[in-house]
């Protein structure tokens, strides 16, 4: 017989195991607002204000599933949370995962491979999928 305590911590830990994965566009659009607006712009396109004094222009986040027809989720997280650091106006572009610390997650390729990244990159990313 399945007790129904172990039943409800079951449910429970399976409740926030999907909460903790989930997407978030909203918050990852107020995330891209704060942190990358100013070099890649308000429409993502890389003219932001601070675009015309860095020495590598900032990319064009909207074309970003136009070279492969998929959207680089890896590459992407690895360039937000300093994994592949990008030198820009003779420094790294700013790291923003030490930012983003004390919330991990997990979240998937589109090939399905796991990668473990904090919650605000889960988001952030959901909400650059939507402007491809």
């Amino acid at each position: 017989m399945i007790r129904p305590m172990f039943v409800a911590a079951c449910a429970s830990v399976a409740a926030s195991a999907s909460q903790a994965a989930a997407q978030n566009v909203e918050t990852g659009a107020e995330l891209y607002q704060h942190y990358c607006a100013t070099c890649h712009g308000i429409d993502a396109t890389g003219n932001g204000p601070m675009a015309g004094v860095l020495v590598i222009q900032p990319t064009d986040l909207t074309q970003l599933t136009s070279v492969g027809g998929v959207f680089p989720t890896a590459r992407v997280v690895a360039r937000i949370d300093g994994r592949d650091p990008l030198v820009s106006h003779g420094s790294p572009m700013p790291i923003y995962g030490p930012y983003f610390d004390g919330q991990d997650t997990s979240m998937k390729t589109p090939d399905g491979q796991p990668i473990l990244t904090s919650q605000p990159i889960v988001d952030l990313v959901a909400y650059l999928e939507t402007l491809q």
